[in-house]
């Protein structure tokens, strides 16, 4: 395993987490009034297509996963347009799951939703930039010892870190403090985002931990 290669996965992470900080810090020098407690909805768009935008930028230009094939045109379109697609169903998908999960129903369907969004802007974003519109890839890469790079398994630590966030995150929610923060969603979606930075600092980290045991094989 090449340490440049760590190298380029980290400085490729810090600068996701750096994106989140200037979506939290940086839209009140602009914005009247915005906190990520006062205007969560807004902080929810605002972080979302921080790190949609930044981790696509990334993709094109660090090209972690680029395939030896020459694609046409008409191949890249589609492939935009199914990613396209595949991102929306995720967003559908993991706002059924969210309600299933005790999110109301019918009142704060905008919160929900854009919660979903935000998880899988963490999530589903990723896979579809690295691995593209491919199920079975995905399945692949989140089996045992499925990951064929080390930007396979950083994918792995960060997604199931974000989730594990939101999850955590729900359990202040009934508790009778009273406190500004557990107004849904902001404790899951604060929980997601902390869990996404913390698998953006971790994931090196153990990959360059455990650089002499991981073997990466093509399959």
């Amino acid at each position: 395993m090449r340490e440049a290669e760590v190298r380029r996965l980290l400085a490729a992470n810090l600068l996701c987490a750096l994106a989140i900080v200037l979506a939290t810090l940086g839209p009140a020098f602009f914005l009247d009034g915005f906190s990520v407690l006062g205007t969560h909805l807004t902080w929810l768009c605002v972080c979302s297509v921080c790190v949609a935008t930044l981790n696509i930028i990334l993709h094109l230009v660090l090209k972690p996963n680029q395939s030896p094939k020459r694609r046409s045109f008409g191949h890249k379109i589609s492939r935009f347009l199914k990613c396209c697609i595949y991102f929306f169903m995720s967003c559908i998908l993991f706002h059924a799951i969210i309600v299933l999960y005790g999110a109301p129903l019918i009142e704060l369907v905008t919160e929900t939703f854009l919660f979903a969004v935000l998880l899988s802007t963490f999530t589903t974003l990723q896979c579809l930039c690295l691995l593209g519109p491919n199920i079975q890839a995905w399945i692949r890469v989140f089996s045992k010892n499925g990951a064929m790079s080390i930007w396979e398994s950083s994918l792995q630590i960060t997604s199931v870190c974000s989730i594990l966030g939101a999850w955590f995150g729900a359990f202040p929610i009934p508790l009778d403090w009273d406190r500004p923060w557990q107004v849904w969603p902001i404790s899951c979606s604060l929980g997601a985002t902390f869990g996404y930075m913390a698998g953006l600092i971790i994931a090196p980290l153990w990959i360059h931990w455990n650089r002499k045991q991981l073997t990466y094989k093509s399959r």
